[in-house]
């Protein structure tokens, strides 16, 4: 949220990422169930770059499954996005999306792990409460990060339901989900699970919370809705707000409800875009103090090793500096990218965490992982 401030006062402009090339979607004989995913093939004929379009594109190349996964204790039925690991000892990174993001903002960065790990390392990306394909049975509103906390752990359960046998993990979370796995990791290792890191991407604390009064003005300036998906597509490319258009085309439309998906409009209402925001972040401004506040010390009393990755340079507080001078934690700066920095280069972003999974998942024993007390 800090970097969405600062990208809408310093407009910051980067060169785009190389395209990912073009994936044919899987033959699954479920296309309604990912039609908001959309599909579409890459354009170009090799013959250099291709030429901008903005028709989405299936998730389905992207991941090897996508289901949705029951948690009755939470009144959820959360979508999740997977690809296990190919060996039996492999461990699995686990993504959560920022707010109004989803699961699928990790799909081209789940693509090169899988490829740069050579299939030793799965990755795991959910949806979380109001946000693309989880619903809830009791219509729950509630955002704030205790909540999103107890719905992380409890899919985690639920998917690996014996941590004895559970391969090992690697949490990752981007801006608002940063707060939630940092929160978890504590819980889940109470629970026996093997934790061999976790990684927040582009959030501080301070810098996110001093952000907070400008918000309601910055999201005056974002859209109330699109008429159409491509239309959405492209202004979040040509806004900057995600720097490959790749990576856009398969996440935006999950972040999208459709207009058959909303309330039918009354006579003689004003009209209504036919694709509004599935979680308009104004709505969620009650929670916003609740995702950062306490995020520092959390991240750094995480008993396991710590990495943080962002968009170019930031200020660290207090305590994260400190704990940056005592070796506490690993720290990479990426260049040229934006907030959305998995989105933008998921390619150098894929090399980093596979580096930090191989550094500390397989550490020599008697070594200390990175950002080990």
């Amino acid at each position: 949220m800090s970097d969405l401030y600062r990208a809408s006062i310093n407009a910051r402009l980067a060169k785009l990422p190389p395209h990912l090339p073009p994936v044919e979607p899987e033959e699954d004989g479920d296309e309604e169930e990912e039609e908001l995913d959309g599909i579409g093939d890459l354009p170009g004929s090799g013959m250099g770059p291709p030429a901008m379009q903005f028709s989405p594109i299936s998730a389905a190349g992207y991941f090897e499954s996508a289901f949705q996964v029951a948690v009755p204790s939470r009144n959820l039925d959360t979508r999740v996005y997977y690809t296990p690991p190919k060996f039996k000892d492999g461990s699995v990174m686990i993504c959560h999306h920022g707010a109004g993001y989803s699961g699928l903002s990790f799909a081209c960065f789940a693509k090169e792990v899988t490829a740069l790990s050579k299939g030793e390392c799965g990755v795991l990306a959910l949806d979380a409460r109001r946000h693309g394909k989880t619903t809830s049975s009791s219509d729950d509103e509630n955002l704030s990060v205790d909540v999103l906390v107890a719905d992380f752990c409890a899919v985690i359960q639920s998917v690996f339901a014996d941590p004895l046998v559970a391969p090992s993990l690697l949490f990752i979370g981007h801006s608002m989900g940063g707060s939630v796995v940092v929160r978890a990791c504590p819980l889940l290792l109470q629970k026996k699970y093997r934790i061999a890191g976790v990684s927040v991407l582009d959030v501080v604390e301070g810098s996110a919370i001093d952000a907070l009064p400008h918000m309601h003005s910055l999201l005056n300036a974002r859209p109330d809705g699109f008429d159409s998906v491509e239309e959405a597509i492209e202004w979040h490319v040509t806004t900057n707000a995600i720097l490959n258009p790749t990576s856009a085309r398969v996440s935006i439309p999950s972040i999208l409800r459709s207009r058959e998906e909303q309330a039918p409009e009354a006579s003689g209402t004003k009209y209504l875009p036919r694709y509004t925001w599935r979680t308009p972040l104004r709505s969620t401004a009650p929670y916003w103090l609740s995702w950062f506040q306490g995020l520092s010390s959390h991240f750094l009393q995480a008993r396991t090793a710590r990495l943080l990755v962002l968009a170019g340079t930031d200020r660290l507080d207090k305590e994260l500096m400190i704990g940056q001078m005592q070796g506490k934690f690993q720290m990479v700066v990426v260049p040229g990218v934006g907030h959305m920095l998995h989105e933008d280069d998921p390619t150098r972003l894929a090399e980093i965490l596979v580096d930090f999974w191989r550094r500390n998942e397989r550490v020599i024993v008697g070594i200390k992982k990175v950002g080990d007390p």
